[in-house]
């Protein structure tokens, strides 16, 4: 009985610190989850926000960190994105999502696709321009956010 308890707990611990490294989804279907994801931005009037990349990667899961942990980040990117993750690993590459995105692993992982809300690819961003020693620049994100947002692209801001 005691091994038993001490195996059910071993079980559950592993699961739970599996699931709180899993970000990337390897069986979701991207393309489905970005057309989703167009929806929403139209209807809200926002972009979409595609973050891709693997549970493999360190800095990927420092993104995700980063961007789901700062709360002035994650305000920014509720109110103007609607986000999808697309999964790159071996168990799936999502090759036809990501050549549909004009090839963004050119630039390493994670990598950042900006779609209007119609779906158009607007702008493609490596991170590495956005991080700052071992994480992220909060205020060059910020600017990143601001600057692909909506109302940033909306031309009655520069009449």
């Amino acid at each position: 009985m005691k091994t038993s308890l001490v195996t059910l707990i071993a079980v559950i611990f592993t699961t739970i610190t599996l699931a709180q490294n899993t970000i990337y989804n390897p069986t979701a279907d991207a393309e489905k989850d970005i057309q989703e994801a167009v929806k929403k931005a139209d209807r809200d009037n926002k972009h979409v926000f595609v973050m891709i990349g693997g549970n493999w990667c360190p800095w990927c899961k420092r993104l995700h960190k980063f961007l789901n942990n700062d709360r002035e980040i994650d305000s920014l990117l509720r109110s103007n994105y609607a986000m999808v993750k697309v999964n790159y690993s071996e168990e799936n590459k999502n090759k036809k999502v990501l050549a549909d995105l004009g090839y963004p692993q050119r630039f390493g992982f994670p990598v950042l696709v900006i779609l209007d809300e119609n779906g158009k690819r607007i702008h493609t961003q490596s991170t590495v321009f956005l991080e700052e020693g071992k994480g992220y620049n909060k205020k060059t994100v910020k600017e990143f956010l601001k600057n692909w947002s909506p109302k940033a692209l909306d031309p009655a801001q520069y009449d």
